[in-house]
């Protein structure tokens, strides 16, 4: 009679398919080739009748040695396999099942042949995965192999087996005691053989399919009469069995495809998405998205650095709400909202960051609305809203106490944060960010809007490496480099059509998304806020890098330009960034009281003097040659 054999069955654990996921999107991508994984068999402790299990987790993507130190020493057997994870459900049920399990069957044999099975017997045991992972819907096609060797053996004689089992699964006895299997080169193919086996099947009167491996092994090598000691955790169904072959093996039958609960052969499914947490299936997914950018278009993307970036938005409106947005798809984690207005019933349909709820009982914080909004898209997102009044240049003091508390956490927001974004209404409320954005080394990105037009640009930035005085004029510049003023109060006394933003409403869209995309931009460029304008497409991983972009939709026109900062600014040059450094809150409060101060510090001033004393000396020209 033959002996009787079991099929193994799979557990694969959730933080496999969790792991294979993460190396689908971040290592394989569209490598479809092997990739090794072991697996480990537990033989302490089998519930009786328990067939033999195969077990895999997150781990076994790892070395055998370090899955084997997750594991109670001298409870399992490790043994070695591989995954084939192909991209596509087509491909999944189109592959040849039978070229794939000849495959990793041919594999077992070609150890055999070569003696490597010697050196290490777990390769008699070596299985193979063919897999599908859907990572948009979190669900993973996988089917197991367990190739197995074909050879046909008579038991001859059967009984109980005593004694301990060696610590090795497979083993020679030489003299009643266990040596390696190494050492099978030394006993004649025409003696009578003698070996250990230990069992991960408690079936009785049915072994694991890898004694069947283990006897073809010596079916190949041209043993005819093995005796086998089959050992098991539970000492009263270990048996030993003589065994004679009844015809000679070269190359051997393969099968080994393993079957479904039903008994049927066919892969099996893990539909993880009913098992991960929501918020964990969203965070999954926005990285997905991202990631699969770098699978064939930007390999090179450093999405981490993205993700890690932590962002200011002074603003809270339109631009404000379509900026988040944007971040949020890009990956961004910290994103902070600063706006002391509130929601008006005119808002939700150009802000989508806001609904009609929040237009009620007088309308919620703007800031506040915003962050809790954001969270209710991705509750994983790190947002807060702060209400506070940006002090602004040209604005007399109203309230210190208050003003100096709201620039006190202005300065902490900013210094809190990699990247400040400027998207107020006025251009005076903007000059303080600028100025701590200097101070602070921050990427500053400043975006307005016209009827019918747009700026976003990114300013210059005084790098600390270097002096001061060889920036003067060598950097790029600011949203104040064009004038030649001061900034001051341009909010009193404007009629309804100047107090609202009136613009076209798909430039704020052009504008956020051209602001954002500018961000992303400048963090793969390796200078990143320090970056000289550049139009040339391989300046960044993601193309050129522009200072500034000026869009018109009358004629849907966009212009790449560039401009160098002016040493007189009142917002970037090097006097006003020193002045603020040494005195702080009094430097800024003489600002806000006195727009001529900083005509006064930065040398605007003079420049003023010598365009009237230039312009009149151009009329007495003027004057003088209607005489000749």
């Amino acid at each position: 009679m033959e002996p009787k054999y079991i099929n193994t069955q799979s557990f694969v654990d959730s933080s496999f398919f969790v792991k294979l996921s993460q190396l689908k999107l971040d290592v394989l991508k569209l490598d479809q080739s092997s990739r090794p994984i072991h697996g480990y068999y537990n033989y302490k402790r089998l519930a009786p009748g328990q067939a033999p299990a195969i077990n895999l987790n997150d781990i076994s993507f790892a070395s055998g040695q370090e899955l084997e130190s997750q594991l109670p020493a001298r409870s399992a057997f490790i043994v070695s396999g591989e995954i084939t994870n192909v991209n596509t459900l087509e491909e999944f049920k189109s592959q040849s099942k039978l070229e794939f399990l000849t495959r990793a069957g041919g594999k077992i044999i070609d150890s055999i042949k070569n003696k490597a099975a010697l050196q290490d017997p777990s390769l008699l045991a070596h299985f193979a995965v063919f897999s599908f992972a859907d990572l948009k819907k979190y669900k993973f096609y996988y089917w197991f192999a367990f190739p197995t060797l074909h050879s046909e053996w008579h038991i001859t004689s059967e009984g109980p087996l005593g004694g301990d089992a060696p610590d090795s699964q497979f083993s020679l006895i030489r003299d009643g005691k266990p040596v390696p299997l190494a050492q099978l080169n030394a006993v004649p193919t025409h003696s009578p053989l003698h070996v250990a086996f230990v069992d991960t099947s408690a079936v009785p009167d049915a072994y694991s399919y890898v004694l069947r491996n283990f006897l073809t092994m010596l079916a190949i090598y041209g043993y005819r009469d093995v005796v086998v000691d089959v050992h098991r955790d539970n000492q009263s169904s270990s048996r030993q069995i003589a065994l004679k072959l009844q015809s000679a093996v070269d190359s051997p039958k393969i099968s080994g495809w393993e079957r479904t609960s039903q008994g049927k052969l066919g892969p099996k499914l893990a539909d993880l998405g009913a098992l991960i947490d929501p918020s964990q299936l969203a965070d999954q997914a926005i990285d997905l998205n991202l990631k699969l950018m770098k699978w064939r278009i930007v390999p090179t993307l450093d999405l981490d650095r993205i993700k890690a970036t932590k962002c200011l938005l002074l603003g809270s409106g339109t631009l404000g709400s379509y900026v988040g947005r944007a971040l949020l798809a890009w990956g961004v984690r910290k994103i902070t909202f600063v706006d002391n207005g509130k929601v008006s019933f005119s808002n939700p349909v150009r802000q989508p960051l806001f609904n009609f709820i929040d237009c009620l009982d007088g309308g919620s914080p703007k800031a506040e609305t915003a962050a809790e909004n954001m969270k209710r898209i991705f509750p994983l997102v790190d947002a807060q809203g702060f209400t506070l009044e940006v002090p602004m240049a040209g604005h007399p003091i109203t309230d210190e106490t208050k003003q100096k508390l709201d620039f006190d956490r202005l300065g902490e927001l900013v210094q809190n944060h990699d990247v400040i974004f400027l998207l107020m209404d006025s251009r005076e409320t903007r000059w303080l960010p600028t100025v701590m954005g200097n101070v602070n080394n921050k990427l500053v990105i400043n975006a307005a809007l016209g009827f019918e037009s747009y700026l976003v640009m990114r300013h210059g930035c005084i790098n600390p490496e270097k002096l001061p005085e060889e920036q003067q004029e060598s950097r790029l510049g600011c949203y104040f480099c064009n004038d030649v003023y001061a900034p001051s109060d341009s909010t009193t006394d404007r009629t309804l059509d100047q107090m609202c933003t009136v613009t076209r409403p798909g430039v704020a869209l052009m504008a956020a998304s051209l602001a954002v995309e500018l961000m992303v931009s400048v963090l793969q460029h390796p200078d990143r806020q320090y970056a000289p304008h550049s139009a040339q497409d391989s300046c960044t991983v993601l193309g050129s890098l522009p200072h500034q972009l000026r869009g018109f939709l009358h004629n849907f026109e966009m212009l790449k330009l560039s401009a160098k900062n002016f040493r007189y600014c009142s917002a970037c040059s090097v006097s006003v960034v020193q002045e603020f450094k040494s005195r702080g809150w009094e430097f800024v409060k003489q600002a806000l009281e006195n727009p001529k101060y900083l005509e006064q510090l930065t040398g605007l001033t003079q420049v003023h003097q010598q365009a009237e004393e230039a312009e009149l000396n151009f009329d007495i020209s003027d004057s003088e040659g209607e005489f000749d």
